[in-house]
């Protein structure tokens, strides 16, 4: 499959790399074809990855990957161009931390709407589907880092399609199939973003960010 990476930090070279290493044609996105963190994702991956600005990876993927920071995640996209993305999958990473004030960061949305809703308004015809943004990057592409991965990850939007698109990845990234919780539509972005507060809490309390969320009832 051709997927899109936009962004060429940690997460998105982990994301990008885990999706090369299962056969996926990946396109590494950024606000210039110069970047230099996608130059060289492209040469170490050696002829199976690509890189060049939004646009260009947005019309390569079948699938785009949003791993922006959160606070620039809009303009990205836009950038990318809203034909190039319309009727694709959307899987949205990012998490809309303001580290204007310092930190710890806080979130410049939250309560009333979620950074995967504003994306899925401001992109009607795209495919927006919130996934993996509770946990460090590590765990995303290998759960069983932790617990024999035995643990809970989250999904939402708004198209039960696109839903089980993205299952089918998390599942080839190691994730259990009934670890895979499906919240409902992409309102429930609201509640996994705001966990991210949470999240960098007990991150800075035990300097570990190997950690998750399991459900026990």
């Amino acid at each position: 499959m051709k997927i899109a990476v936009l962004g060429t930090g940690m997460v998105g070279e982990t994301i990008g790399s885990k999706l090369i290493e299962f056969g996926h044609s990946v396109f590494m996105g950024s606000r210039t074809t110069s970047n230099e963190k996608a130059k060289a994702f492209e040469a170490k991956h050696n002829g199976r990855a690509k890189a060049g600005n939004f646009a260009e990876a947005a019309v390569f993927g079948e699938i785009i990957f949003n791993c922006t920071a959160g606070s620039g995640s809009i303009n990205a996209l836009e950038m990318a161009g809203e034909r190039n993305i319309a009727a694709k999958i959307i899987v949205d990473i990012a998490n809309p931390l303001d580290f204007s004030r310092g930190n710890p960061p806080v979130l410049s949305l939250s309560n009333t709407t979620s950074l995967g809703e504003e994306i899925q308004r401001r992109f009607p015809d795209a495919m927006v589907v919130k996934a993996l943004n509770t946990m460090w990057c590590g765990l995303m592409v290998n759960p069983s880092l932790i617990n024999n991965g035995d643990h809970n990850t989250f999904i939402c939007g708004n198209e039960s399609v696109a839903k089980e698109k993205v299952k089918e990845i998390l599942i080839s990234f190691g994730w259990k199939e009934n670890n895979i919780l499906d919240l409902g539509d992409i309102t429930s972005a609201r509640g996994t973003e705001m966990y991210l507060p949470l999240w960098l809490r007990i991150w800075g309390a035990t300097n570990n960010g190997a950690f998750n969320i399991r459900i026990v009832s």
